[in-house]
């Protein structure tokens, strides 16, 4: 299973990443927008790991492009903000599957990335 991660913090996206390769997967970490959407264009992910608030470029931008080149695609929104709190992201965006806060353990990132990734 393919995973993208998309997290402008780097020791953040270590710790998901690695919790991730302990089960099995096979994981690619961006920065930005524009690296996310390098990715997915010459890739697949089963499952993209996504935080809402990108130092650099749109996550929805990154969701939408991922919906357009592979539909099935499924995205876990993280954030540490309360924007979209009222679950509002599920209906813009239609591959959100999960909208959890950055503090959630990567043990339990890791279980929603494989339940999703299976349904992928």
């Amino acid at each position: 299973m393919n995973v993208l991660i998309v997290e402008s913090n780097e020791a953040l996206a270590a710790l998901w990443r690695s919790h991730l390769q302990r089960s099995g997967l096979h994981v690619t970490h961006t920065m930005t927008e524009e690296q996310a959407v390098t990715q997915i264009e010459t890739r697949m992910f089963n499952v993209i790991v996504l935080n809402l608030l990108l130092a650099h470029g749109s996550a929805m931008a990154v969701a939408d492009y991922a919906r357009f080149r592979h539909p099935g695609t499924n995205v876990i929104f993280v954030t540490d903000t309360a924007f979209f709190s009222d679950g509002s992201i599920f209906g813009l965006m239609p591959n959100a599957r999960a909208y959890i806060d950055s503090a959630t353990p990567p043990e339990d990132i890791a279980a929603m990335v494989e339940h999703y990734g299976r349904a992928a």
